[in-house]
């Protein structure tokens, strides 16, 4: 995009890159934080010690980088975030960011990781809805009753595939630069191999071991998570399917339903 990076500023002067921890509101098991975003805003490295975090969006599409991985969330998804984990968020286009903090004791089998999860029609009006409640409420208010449905919610939510791996090896490193930098790039194994002056095996091995996939499937989901930045922002489907290297627009849906369990249409909706 052509506008330059807005970086959040830094309140406890935390130097650029060092994972900072962020204030909590005391006592309540959950709470909601609304904050609005223009476009092209970073936020840099942080962490919640004491919290999990939802980070969602009501509009606009977030890219949340977190341990050795990326996720890209559009307005019907949001990144769970366990406590701790220290996190970056780049927010692509206007963000109507709506995040909820959990208290780790007030859910139960909350996800390991960092993860995407859908963001169901009720869980979105509950936490437009929970943006609007004051600090501290009651437990047997309404306020309390909304934040413990949400918290029921919370522990129904699919984990989904909007997750990019990012290796640590060298050699992977550069081919996971190209491919964001140039997501149509149709360089095989071969191409690699030659480029980085190893044999073919040494990279199918380094995929498996850091990736947990293969270099295909690796290249693939690359381009599947651009071509969400680019659609949640309101690009059409054929010029982002041939921009991304796809032979036609069929063969991109054909390929984003397989991975993704619907169409692009019925994704955003």
């Amino acid at each position: 995009m052509a506008s330059s990076k807005k970086d959040i500023p830094r309140a406890d002067g935390a130097q650029s890159g060092r994972k900072r921890p962020v204030a909590e509101a005391p006592g309540t098991a959950v709470y909601c934080r609304a904050r609005d975003y223009p476009r092209d805003t970073q936020i840099p490295l942080h962490h919640h010690p004491d919290r999990h975090q939802l980070v969602y969006a009501e509009t606009g599409v977030l890219v949340v980088t977190a341990g050795h991985g990326r996720w890209v969330v559009p307005s019907t998804r949001a990144i769970w975030m366990p406590a701790g984990m220290g996190h970056a968020v780049n927010c692509i286009g206007q963000v109507r960011m709506r995040s909820l903090y959990i208290l780790p004791q007030a859910i139960a089998r909350p996800p390991a990781e960092a993860s995407a999860v859908s963001v169901t029609p009720l869980l979105a009006a509950l936490i437009h809805d929970a943006a609007q409640v004051a600090q501290p409420y009651a437990q047997d208010s309404r306020d309390g009753r909304l934040m413990r449905l949400i918290l029921d919610e919370l522990q129904t939510l699919p984990v989904l595939p909007l997750h990019l791996p990012e290796p640590r090896d060298a050699r992977l490193r550069r081919i996971g630069q190209r491919l964001q930098s140039h997501p149509h790039d149709a360089s095989t194994l071969q191409d690699w191999a030659g480029r980085l002056k190893i044999d073919v095996k040494t990279i199918q091995r380094l995929c498996a071991r850091e990736l947990g996939m293969t270099f295909g499937q690796w290249r693939q989901q690359a381009r599947l998570l651009r071509a969400l930045e680019r659609l949640a922002v309101g690009e059409k489907v054929i010029d982002v399917a041939l921009a991304l290297g796809y032979d036609s627009p069929s063969a991109f849906a054909t390929m984003f339903k397989r991975r993704f369990g619907q169409t692009p249409s019925q994704f955003f909706r």
